[in-house]
């Protein structure tokens, strides 16, 4: 993968996982909703100073939001941030750069 260029969508795996339960207040408190499911389903990545992530997290049964979340540099000891969302997508909606 090229830096700066978008990964191919992956499943999300038990990382990715944690990733979104950090950043699951800042969406909460961001979008004024409580979630009771917050499950990533699939992510994409881009390298840029650190990782961006894309991630598909369902949030009811019919309902999805996409996440771009930014992790920095291990060095930089700082905890994932949310950078943007987009609600009111599906499961069948494909992860793009936003």
């Amino acid at each position: 993968m090229m830096t700066g260029g978008l990964s191919d969508t992956k499943p999300a795996t038990p990382e990715i996982q944690q990733l979104v339960n950090q950043v699951k207040p800042q969406f909460e408190s961001q979008a004024n909703t409580n979630c009771g499911v917050f499950t990533a389903t699939e992510f994409k990545t881009q390298v840029v100073a650190g990782t961006m992530y894309f991630i598909k997290v369902q949030v009811s049964d019919t309902e999805y939001v996409h996440l771009k979340v930014f992790q920095g540099l291990p060095q930089g000891n700082e905890g994932p941030s949310l950078v943007g969302f987009q609600t009111g997508k599906t499961r069948d909606d494909p992860l793009t750069y936003f």
